[in-house]
C-alpha cells in the first residue's frame, strides 16, 4: 500500500501513510519543524484512556503544534485567540496504515469575528497542507 492523496474534511486535512505508527509520528514532527512549527504539547490518547478508564485503544497521539511568528501575528489581532491555539495534528493507527491529520486553521478561526485573521489562517493552512503532503 502506498500513501494516499491528502483528504480534506469539514475541519482538517488527512492522509493515510504506509508507515508504522512510531515512524509516522517522527516524520510528522520533522515535517512540522521544516514548516516552522514546534510541538508544544503531546497527548498520548491511548495511554490516557488506559490510565483513566482502563480501556485499550489504538495508538493515537495529539501534537499541539505552534508556529511562533504566526501565533504572534494572530495574538496581535485577537488577544483571546489563545483559546484556539495550538494547532492540533493527530497521528493514529488505522487498518491498513497510519493516519495523519491537521486541523483546518481557517475553519477553526472562522468562529472568531475578525476578518484580519483570514490571511494568517491561510498561511497556517498552507504550511499544514505541506506537512501532510510531505508524508
Amino acid at each position: 500500500m502506498s500513501a494516499q492523496q491528502p483528504q480534506h474534511s469539514k475541519y482538517g486535512f488527512s492522509k493515510t501513510v504506509d508507515l508504522p505508527y512510531a515512524e509516522a509520528v517522527e516524520k510528522t514532527r520533522d515535517a512540522l519543524k521544516e514548516e516552522g512549527f514546534g510541538v508544544l504539547c503531546e497527548i498520548d490518547i491511548k495511554g490516557k484512556l488506559k490510565e483513566k478508564l482502563g480501556v485499550d485503544f489504538r495508538n493515537y497521539v495529539i501534537l499541539g503544534a505552534c508556529n511562533p511568528p504566526l501565533a504572534y501575528e494572530t495574538l496581535q489581532e485577537e488577544i483571546n485567540i489563545g483559546l484556539l491555539l495550538p494547532c492540533n495534528v493527530i497521528v493514529y493507527e488505522q487498518d491498513g496504515g497510519t493516519v495523519v491529520s491537521a486541523v483546518d486553521a481557517a475553519k477553526m478561526l472562522s468562529v472568531v469575528d475578525n476578518p484580519k485573521l483570514e490571511s494568517t489562517a491561510g498561511k497556517v493552512n498552507e504550511k499544514l497542507r505541506r506537512v501532510i503532503d510531505s508524508l
